[in-house]
């Protein structure tokens, strides 16, 4: 959410903002909402004012006449109240609803295209090999390798759903602990987060299109159980699957007040992860490219509000995922996203991709974003100032590794001449083997 007194101040820069992200919003509607809602609530606070004076004076009225005349006169005023205060509690909805759609002004140097067309290439770590072989997808090597079965995940999980199975399993927990461990070194605390969160999560962190969920566009899962309670009560709440660790991790420091000698505060966390994909139906129907459940190891950075401060932190974690993707040899490179491939909340963002041979593509395997105080504003997440000032914190995220993609990746890329896969050198110590050999 972004501060409407910034709003107030730069709307010309919102309103821009909103239509290089692509996001359909009338600035100007927003403000008038604003001013009424401003008025009215002047109205209402002299209301209320009225009504404790009147509620004063007849605690201290003891002539009956002239008490059952303010009796009656705050009856009428409870009337006009009750009025003031739906009318108050309508346009703050309105308010409300299109404050969440307003974007943060992304950085001047971000490229201005729609979708990904202004997506641009900043890095390159190397050209995609070459084979004198015809190589497999990892389709086919997960099923001569006998490390993946897609056919009996169908049948179990349904439409995406697969199993890992033998070296393909140490071969994944491998790299995810890699990826762990290098984290750690590098200052960032481990966290295993829940997974199964409350609603205030993921509407704090932007991964609600609107101020609910909506199944028609948030691609996430909603659990209908209702909930038993210690006392044998049942509560009737609705529980999310996160897609991320990043919104557990973020709705930890909810209301909280953070000091500023303490940040930033740099967490690593290891998680299930669950998406529904509804918006990629019919893309990448067979293999694991797509899928409803994986593993990700996830890095958050909280900082002191100050745009050069998050600039260092989102390049640091940057580095750290281009680090893990050279240790494992991947050929890999960096996009600087668009205005209109960035959602409403993103100041600042990049994608990494790995070679994908059987796609003859690159394939997202990270993206590292800076949201400043968007998310922060909605998840009343703050620090206090040496000089006693409170502020909101900046938020920043980037996927160290995920799962499918990088197993797909590695899978691809050393799949050796004689149908078996090498082992990067970093994994072995993990796996405890180096190559995964065929089985037919």
């Amino acid at each position: 959410m972004v501060d409407i007194t910034f709003i107030r101040e730069n709307p010309d820069a919102v309103q821009k903002a909103a239509n290089e992200k692509g996001i359909g919003i009338d600035i100007s509607e927003l403000l008038s909402i604003d001013e009424k809602r401003r008025s009215i609530q002047q109205e209402v606070d002299s209301y209320r004012e009225e009504r404790n004076r009147v509620s004063d004076e007849i605690a201290k009225e003891t002539d009956p006449e002239k008490r059952a005349s303010l009796i009656s006169r705050m009856k009428q005023k409870k009337e006009e109240g009750k009025k003031l205060e739906d009318k108050y509690s309508e346009i703050e909805k309105k308010f409300n609803e299109l404050m969440l759609k307003v974007p943060t002004v992304h950085a001047e140097d971000t490229p201005i295209g729609e979708g990904e067309s202004a997506n641009t290439e900043v890095y390159r770590s190397q050209d995609p090999p070459t084979f004198d072989f015809e190589p497999k997808s990892h389709i086919e090597l997960g099923e001569s390798l006998d490390i993946i079965d897609f056919e009996k995940g169908a049948d179990v999980a349904g439409y995406r759903g697969y199993y890992l199975k033998n070296e393909a399993v140490m071969l994944q927990m491998g790299f995810l602990m890699y990826a762990l461990q290098k984290a750690i070194s590098k200052g960032y605390a481990p966290m295993i987060p829940p997974t199964l969160v409350r609603e205030f999560a993921l509407k704090g962190s932007g991964y609600f299109a609107g101020d609910t969920y909506n199944p028609d566009v948030d691609e996430i899962y909603k659990i209908a159980n209702d909930e038993k309670l210690a006392d044998g009560t049942t509560k009737k709440e609705d529980k999310f699957l996160v897609g991320t660790a990043e919104p557990s991790i973020l709705a930890y420091y909810s209301n909280k007040v953070l000091d500023e000698k303490d940040l930033p505060l740099r967490i690593c966390g290891f998680s299930q992860c669950y998406r529904s994909e509804i918006g990629s139906y019919g893309k990448d129907t067979k293999g694991i490219f797509r899928v409803h459940e994986f593993m990700k190891v996830e890095l958050v950075s909280i900082c002191k509000a100050d745009i050069e401060t998050s600039d260092a932190e989102h390049m640091e974690m940057l580095d750290l995922s281009k680090e893990l993707h050279e240790d494992l040899g991947l050929p890999y490179h960096v996009l600087r996203i668009g205005s209109g491939d960035m959602s409403a909340g993103k100041y600042k963002m990049f994608d990494l991709e790995a070679w994908i041979p059987s796609r003859n593509n690159w394939g997202e395997t990270g993206s590292a974003s800076n949201f400043l105080d968007w998310q922060s504003r909605r998840l009343n997440a703050r620090y206090k100032t040496p000089e006693g000032e409170t502020k909101y914190v900046y938020m920043l995220n980037d996927t160290a590794l995920p799962s499918p993609r990088i197993l797909i990746s590695i899978l691809e890329n050393y799949q050796q001449k004689d149908g078996s896969v090498k082992v990067p050198d970093v994994l072995v110590p993990f796996t405890g083997f180096e190559t995964i050999e065929p089985k037919s």
